[in-house]
């Protein structure tokens, strides 16, 4: 497994290493529970040197990745980032990923770890004539920094440099990229520097007062804002506008873009199945992915978790699944099979919280 340029810290501070996208990440430090609330209430810092770089340029990239992306890319100007979808013929998702515009011919894309090869192949096999494809992942190293103290903590450490508007991307130098997102629903930005530079970051940041975080709290967090997870909730069997997604999907794009008739055709068939959210009724254990799901009979088995964990927030056992669009209406009651018990739960609205 690869290692992060911050290992060495991880380990000083506690964190419990776990295998994740071919990587040895941390899951957590001083508990799940106490970092998804730092996040709510105040501000930590992920590490996530393990999502992927890459940067296209070149006469034409506007146009290539618009070809091979789903959101309209003219629509960004020129430090600004909107997220997207990178789709087989079929519809499938092979990535969800965040596309910034640097320049009129300069794009940085983050990807997901799993997928950062698949994603260089694909675009280089796509987008064709003068346009470059550089796979800089293993260059860069990553932190997250998120919740509602971000910008008096960027303010304690970096003064001089104001972090960019939201959804927005910043170079002030070459050593040095900014993006304003988030995968947690609270304000937040991404520092990315040189693989050997991000210690220093990371030990500043902590010194600001963030509180070290690790995928384990990511996820809670943003499952309790119904984002979808790459590989979990968004798969090559399903399609953007089954997850929920068509607000970052353009079908009138000129010339369309990879897997973009296949969407058309089920717009207007309408969807067979759409990712729900779902809420456990009733106290019981932590639903899972993979756990099974049931109509509210319990007699007749109609789906499996993608997604599902203990909302820190709410008390409540939270999950998202793919079910026919009959079972999908908001209020429905259904059943969660758990360790051969079945468990009351219902249809809600995205977010969660």
């Amino acid at each position: 497994m690869k290692q992060s340029p911050l290992h060495q810290r991880h380990l000083e501070e506690g964190g419990k290493l776990v295998p994740f996208a071919g990587w040895e990440m941390p899951i957590q430090y001083a508990g799940i529970v106490a970092e998804h609330n730092a996040v709510r209430d105040a501000v930590g810092v992920f590490d996530i040197s393990h999502m992927g770089e890459i940067l296209v340029s070149g006469e034409g990239a506007e146009e290539g990745l618009n070809r091979v992306l789903t959101n309209q890319v003219s629509r960004l100007s020129d430090g600004e980032g909107q997220y997207t979808l990178m789709l087989q013929e079929n519809g499938g998702v092979i990535d969800d990923l965040i596309l910034y515009r640097l320049a009129e011919d300069s794009f940085f894309l983050v990807v997901n770890a799993s997928r950062v090869e698949e994603d260089y192949e694909w675009l280089t096999k796509h987008l064709g004539g003068d346009i470059e494809v550089r796979n800089e992942s293993d260059a860069w190293g990553a932190l997250a920094v998120q919740g509602p103290g971000t910008g008096d903590l960027w303010e304690k450490i970096s003064p001089s440099v104001s972090l960019p508007e939201r959804n927005g991307i910043l170079r002030p130098r070459e050593d040095l990229i900014l993006c304003r997102t988030g995968y947690t629903g609270e304000d937040g930005f991404e520092l990315f520097a040189p693989a050997a530079q991000i210690e220093s970051w990371w030990d500043r940041i902590r010194e600001a007062g963030a509180t070290a975080c690790g995928l384990g709290a990511r996820d809670t967090l943003r499952l309790e804002k119904g984002y979808p997870l790459n590989g979990n909730d968004l798969d090559r069997i399903h399609t953007p506008l089954e997850a929920g997604l068509g607000f970052f999907v353009d079908l009138e794009k000129d010339g369309g873009f990879i897997g973009s008739e296949k969407l058309i055709e089920q717009k207007a068939s309408g969807p067979t199945h759409r990712l729900v959210a779902l809420r456990m009724t009733k106290k019981g254990p932590p639903p899972r992915h993979g756990y099974e799901v049931r109509d509210e009979t319990g007699e007749i088995s109609i789906g499996t978790l993608s997604s599902g964990s203990l909302s820190p927030i709410l008390g409540q056992g939270i999950g998202m699944a793919y079910l026919e669009t009959r079972y999908a209406k908001v209020g429905t009651s259904l059943s969660l099979m758990i360790r051969d018990r079945r468990y009351p739960i219902e249809v809600i609205k995205k977010p969660f919280c």
